[in-house]
């Protein structure tokens, strides 16, 4: 009797425990929902900047604006004026009029991110615009605009990234977690190269950044440079041309938060971006609405800090890494543009590709001897990295004596060395060209240019 009446009072102690843990959970719920909702009206529109009157907002919220038809538009809290916030709409404004209501979610724009979008194509907001439903039922939200990881607790960069293309694995050797820059004018095999690596390289996960792409170019990229293996592991985020400026400056954001949630679950991220320049001058686009002075080429000063602050999110964390590709265009061949100059100063190494290169037929067209990797000495072995100045050295040698060569005007046996380099230079270009179809293992590669350089004395 008396275990009875023990027992009754336990469960009595037990379900008076739960009672009051649920109070307790539901006053926390209570306090910090807000019981009322402030809504503010537009003020003022023109172009995309609406000025708009709420208290309460802050730098970066998302707001929504009701249209006369009850269509919610997202707009991004950019600046104030006085007692006037200015939202910069992420898409277009049709229906909004003067006295229509505003209403804050009170955080920046957020993601839902998780294995379900592995294949898939989405928007920076994180809308499917590949025709097919999103499931995010167990999805994690992720703000898209997140921190760098600290510089102590970033590992050092030891191990190899393989591309799969040749010319990179062997003379511009990438580490796991390390940021590249791929320059270059337009039509000279940016995309298609991208396409190679996805499909080729070590990666667990690929995430592409398709920033201001003509439209009929995003589909052509799926099914010709990515194709049915590339994209099984890919995530596309993508902006077209046509979208606001605010829309396309944040598909670079969105893009690396999906990485940072690959690379937080232990694996290893490629992010390929196409491209930073066009992100820049939706950037430049954004500034100049609100105010900001133009310096450089029409650029805000905020763009190079933005560029800093977004390309540093890349690199190792104690969980995983993200190598990055980040794809600059330079208008006219101009390898002087700000952006260029600053992408080249931020990031751990370049890859040109050269006009010239690509002219002769030789794809992938890049300039070995304009393009440098700053992690590869200490990566890789000490036979790789002696093949691999080898390579360079019969290179220059044979690029500095060309016109010579050309017009007839070198006598052989003059340089026993420029000899060596003639005789090499046709070995030389068929190892560094490579058909898309092509796969070759980072071992396979380092293997031939060692057993191919070996024998030179150069």
């Amino acid at each position: 009797m008396k275990r009875i009446i023990k027992r009754e009072n336990m469960i009595e102690q037990s379900t008076e425990r739960s009672i009051e843990y649920i109070k307790k959970r539901a006053y926390e719920i209570i306090d910090s929902t807000p019981m009322y909702q402030y809504k503010g009206s537009v003020s003022k529109l023109l172009g995309l900047t609406v000025e708009v009157k709420l208290p309460g907002l802050k730098i970066g919220d998302l707001c929504f604006i009701e249209t006369w038809e009850g269509e919610k538009k997202p707009a991004e809290v950019v600046a104030f004026k006085g007692d006037t916030a200015q939202l910069l709409l992420l898409y277009d404004g049709a229906g909004i009029g003067q006295g229509s209501l505003v209403s804050t979610t009170g955080t920046p724009i957020m993601l839902p991110v998780g294995e379900f979008l592995l294949g898939r194509l989405i928007s920076p907001m994180g809308e499917p615009i590949d025709g097919r439903p999103l499931d995010t039922s167990n999805a994690k939200m992720v703000s898209i605009d997140g921190p760098a990881p600290s510089p102590f607790d970033r590992p050092i960069i030891n191990t190899m990234f393989s591309t799969g293309v040749r010319a990179i694995d062997a003379t511009l050797t990438m580490g796991a977690g390390q940021r590249m820059g791929l320059f270059a004018g337009s039509g000279v095999g940016k995309s298609t190269m991208l396409g190679m690596i996805a499909r080729n390289s070590d990666a667990d996960v690929n995430v592409v950044a398709l920033i201001g792409e003509r439209g009929r170019e995003v589909k052509e990229f799926i099914e010709d440079s990515l194709g049915e293996e590339g994209m099984k592991k890919s995530v596309l985020v993508c902006s077209t041309g046509d979208q606001p400026p605010l829309i396309r400056q944040k598909c670079l954001q969105a893009a690396t938060s999906v990485c940072e949630y690959f690379r937080d679950q232990g694996k290893k991220v490629f992010l390929m971006t196409d491209t930073v320049t066009r992100c820049a001058m939706a950037g430049r686009e954004v500034g100049l609405s609100i105010g900001e002075p133009p310096t450089m080429k029409g650029y805000p000063p905020s763009i190079f800090s933005w560029l800093q602050k977004v390309l540093e999110r890349a690199g190792n964390s104690p969980k995983g890494s993200i190598t990055a590709l980040y794809t600059v265009l330079m208008e006219g061949d101009d390898i002087n543009d700000p952006i260029v100059d600053t992408v080249r100063g931020i990031t751990d190494g370049h890859i040109f590709l050269s006009r010239k290169v690509a002219e002769m037929n030789h794809y992938p067209a890049i300039d070995i001897l304009g393009s440098i990797s700053r992690l590869m000495s200490a990566i890789a072995t000490p036979e790789h990295k002696e093949a691999a100045a080898k390579m360079r050295r019969a290179m220059a040698l044979y690029r500095e004596n060309k016109d010579l060569i050309d017009v007839g005007m070198y006598v052989a046996g003059s340089n026993p060395k420029l000899d060596i380099a003639i005789e090499m230079m046709p070995q030389i270009n068929a190892f560094l060209q490579q058909r898309v179809s092509d796969s070759v293992s980072m071992e396979t590669t380092i293997s031939t240019l060692i057993q191919m350089m070996a024998p030179v004395d150069i």
